[in-house]
């Protein structure tokens, strides 16, 4: 799928992108809010400034994808692979990350508040000045990532489990 087809479809209230193939796509800085792009391929791609709020992106393959400073407010992000991903001051508020993969991605000056992070693999992952803030941790070990200057303001509301070692999300690597 090319990204005029996508963003015409789009135009017109399809919603449904399901599974579909966007490797290094440009979809820079459009409003791309509920979409569905679960277990679509998006690696790659240029998603900067894009808003993605509400979106379905669920067990997509977003490996090496830069989504700063993209708008992913309340996305279902789950079983979702990121790993090398630039999410830097991404705002991620709300968000279920659960059994993702962010393996050495770039979540500096993110906004992870209110996010779920169950069982999220962060090994390598640079959460240095994000916001974390009510945020609810669950067998993530956030040891493993850099995490210098995290806020954790409001962190009597954080469910925060032992430090476990996260689950993998099923990914290894992924080409498209």
């Amino acid at each position: 799928m090319k990204e005029r087809e996508l963003f015409t479809n789009y135009l017109k209230n399809q919603r449904n992108f399901q599974g579909a193939s966007l490797h290094q796509a440009n979809l820079e800085g459009l409003n791309l809010q509920r979409i569905n792009f679960s277990r679509a391929d998006l690696s790659g791609a240029n998603l900067k400034h894009t808003d993605l709020s509400g979106a379905c992106l669920a067990q997509a393959n977003l490996t090496d994808v830069d989504l700063s400073d993209a708008n992913l407010v309340g996305a279902n992000l789950t079983e979702i692979n990121l790993i090398g991903a630039d999410l830097t001051g991404a705002d991620l508020s709300g968000v279920d990350l659960t059994n993702a993969d962010l393996r050495c991605a770039n979540l500096q000056n993110a906004n992870l508040t209110k996010a779920k992070l169950q069982e999220v693999n962060i090994d390598g992952a640079d959460l240095s000045g994000a916001k974390l803030c009510g945020a609810t941790v669950i067998n993530t070990d956030l040891s493993v990532a850099d995490t210098k200057e995290v806020s954790l303001e409001g962190s009597e509301q954080c469910e925060l489990a032992q430090p476990l070692s996260a689950t993998s999300a099923n990914w290894v690597s992924w080409a498209g």
